[in-house]
């Protein structure tokens, strides 16, 4: 089984569009670490000091998985 690359993004504006950011991603990174997804959140979980809590924000989408390989 491999990973499977997720983007979460919270857009700053509101017409940003998936394939538009999956497109950029494709020109600039290495095809391993593009994502294959992206998934738009309202806001994203972090610490009083407002460092990402990268834990949590895995925790939502492993939560229904037997293992934390996708």
């Amino acid at each position: 089984m491999t990973d499977r690359v997720l983007a979460v993004v919270r857009p700053a504006a509101a017409d940003v569009i998936a394939d538009e950011l999956l497109a950029y991603c494709r020109e600039r990174l290495a095809p391993y670490k593009c994502p294959r997804a992206v998934d738009f959140v309202l806001s994203l979980p972090r610490d009083p000091s407002g460092t990402l809590r990268k834990g949590l924000l895995q925790e939502t989408y492993w939560r229904n998985h037997e293992t934390r390989i996708v």
